[in-house]
């Protein structure tokens, strides 16, 4: 018998320029990076400007609201009233006193910072719109105790010394003026949401591009190099399946 030469079906020059039977080489991969590593997806790339647009939303929201609680904690007014068994009365009236109100708007504020991270491009609308009425009610709080600080005294002072009258004037400390103007940042905290929010990335984008990256690494329908690998495989007597 013959000897099969290098240009022989079958002879060591022909198996010499081939690929291993079932080995298909990646022209395009570039040197020292192994076949079907991943590249990083675009979609979660593109996600995370709009997280990080959420997360100082958020931060402006909490910061909103401690300025805003912080602003209803010290005393707004100084009134005095008298009482029978200790005469006139000195009577601090703080904020959360004359304006119950204000402490309220810090807490929705809170709230809508928590929901910045949930919400889509609906409740983007809902969060604006909470921020903006909380700004409104510290606004309009502060401007009612700056207009009539005798009546905003009167039922603190009443429930101090059991007298509804007072004994002077109210004065008002410079606390409700600092108030007005941290309502007024929180209006436009709400519209910093409006505007921010266009571009956030939207909270359920992450499961999305998972499912997508899934589908993307789904394996390929069958093609002719498999069929081919599959007649070499029977030649030499294995089984491909």
């Amino acid at each position: 018998m013959a000897d099969a030469g290098p240009g022989a079906p079958g002879g060591t020059g022909d198996r010499a320029g081939r690929a291993p039977d079932g080995a298909t080489p990646d022209a395009g991969a570039p040197a020292g990076t192994p076949s079907g590593a991943h590249e990083p997806d675009p979609a979660t790339t593109a996600a995370k400007p709009g997280a990080r647009r959420r997360g100082r939303t958020a931060g402006l929201l909490v910061l909103a609201a401690l300025l805003t609680a912080a602003s209803s904690v010290p005393v707004w007014l100084r009134a005095t009233g008298s009482s029978a068994v200790r005469g006139e009365v000195d009577v601090p009236v703080t904020g959360t006193q004359a304006a119950p109100a204000v402490l309220a708007a810090a807490v929705a504020l809170l709230a809508a910072a928590a929901a910045v991270g949930l919400v889509g491009r609906v409740g983007r609308w809902v969060v604006a719109g909470v921020v903006a009425a909380a700004g409104a009610t510290v606004v309009v709080s502060a401007l009612t105790v700056l207009g009539d600080p005798q009546g905003a005294a009167r039922t603190v002072v009443a429930a101090v010394t059991g007298v509804g009258a007072l004994a002077g004037p109210a004065t008002p400390t410079p606390w409700p003026v600092v108030a007005v103007v941290v309502g007024v940042l929180d209006l436009l905290a709400a519209a910093v949401v409006v505007v921010s929010s266009r571009r956030w990335a939207a909270p359920t984008a992450r499961y999305g591009t998972a499912e997508a990256r899934g589908r993307g690494t789904a394996a390929p329908p069958p093609g002719p190099d498999d069929d081919r690998s599959a007649w070499d495989a029977l030649s030499r007597g294995d089984d491909p399946t």
